[in-house]
């Protein structure tokens, strides 16, 4: 099995690239060893001293760290791929694919086809492009104007997520969806 990593526009989080699928049509983030319980994986990736999160893609694994040097992580971090998908254990206790209901999305219900064609440019335009560099982002709420993200994997504290956002994100949504004034991360 041969496990590629790539960098992303975090120096704090390597994108790894098993060849495998790890979560078809979901996705999830770890920002700690308690909140992993459903995945075995990500426990291991935990026991790596200075790994700090983890974020599971449909075809990608992104980890970030909170110190050391990537050159002494990067080995321990791909052992503990390598050994997951050769035990043949499920991703996720129980094997659940289904996206875990998110902190509540909102939004006014007059306002349903406007949120419809938002998360319409997030999946078609957005997502693909942003889970390239091994992260995503996710609808949260729209409220007078205002696009709500969820910011996961390598897009949670970049340094260039507030450009991506605010010349990316924002201009594309404001282009195709006048009530748009702004975008912000939760």
């Amino acid at each position: 099995m041969f496990i590629q990593t790539e960098a992303t526009p975090n120096p704090a989080t390597l994108k790894f690239i098993p060849g495998k699928p790890v979560l078809p049509g979901s996705t999830r983030e770890y920002r700690a060893a308690d909140q992993a319980a459903e995945c075995s994986l990500a426990q291991q990736l935990f026991t790596v001293s200075g790994v700090s999160g983890i974020f599971l893609g449909q075809d990608f694994i992104t980890v970030t760290k909170s110190h050391g040097e990537w050159q002494h992580l990067k080995p321990a971090i791909l052992g503990h791929i390598m050994d997951h998908y050769l035990s043949n254990i499920p991703m996720l206790m129980g094997e659940k694919t289904e996206s875990p209901p998110d902190s509540g999305e909102f939004f006014d219900e007059a306002d349903t086809a406007i949120v419809g064609t938002i998360k319409e440019l997030l999946e078609t335009r957005v997502r693909p492009a942003v889970a390239q560099d091994g992260g995503d982002i996710t609808f949260h709420g729209f409220k007078e104007g205002v696009v709500y993200l969820n910011m996961k994997g390598s897009c949670a504290g970049c340094p260039s997520s507030t450009a991506t956002l605010k010349h990316g994100i924002e201009n594309l949504l404001r282009h195709f969806v006048p009530e748009v004034s702004e975008v912000r991360p939760v």
